[in-house]
């Protein structure tokens, strides 16, 4: 916070890596560290990203320990098991190496912006049934999605009970 030469008050935002994400405070430090215990993450930062005007996600940036890609698959069920479900990221992006500032820290203003339909392209399973299909086409829509998949929501397990 810092008081403008006209006398108003600006607030510049918090010090902390906490971000308010659809009606939660969540603290990314808190994915990281998750994202830490996964055997294949060697290196990962989670940002909050907007990069359409109010459609906020959290992304979660990360490097392989080995030249193998990350499963994403195996590595949203590891989340689902250690986090709640409005901390689960939208979308991973596997990167070489992280871009650093000249002190050393992640310079997140150089990580590159997503399209999750493209991240998620490796791991898109399409709905299996028409009762899957038509939800999947209503998420679709309201989510301005050109196509969902099975593993994309956690929806799925409400229709299938």
């Amino acid at each position: 916070m810092r008081y403008r030469p006209d006398g108003t008050i600006q607030f510049l935002g918090r010090i902390d890596n906490q971000v308010k994400n659809r009606g939660f405070r969540i603290e990314l430090g808190e994915i990281e560290s998750a994202l830490n215990q996964y055997q294949d993450v060697q290196v990962n930062v989670v940002i909050a990203r907007e990069d359409k005007p109010g459609d906020q996600r959290l992304v979660a940036y990360l490097v392989s320990k080995s030249q193998q890609d990350i499963n994403t698959t195996e590595l949203c069920h590891f989340l689902e098991e250690k986090l709640p479900s409005y901390m689960l990221t939208a979308a991973f992006f596997i990167l070489d190496k992280m871009p650093l500032t000249p002190n050393g820290k992640v310079d997140c203003k150089a990580l590159p912006a997503t399209d999750a339909t493209t991240i998620w392209e490796a791991s898109f399973v399409p709905p299996q049934t028409p009762k899957e299909q038509i939800i999947a086409d209503i998420w679709a829509d309201v989510l301005g999605q050109q196509k969902i998949g099975i593993y994309d929501t956690l929806i799925w397990e409400a229709i299938r009970s």
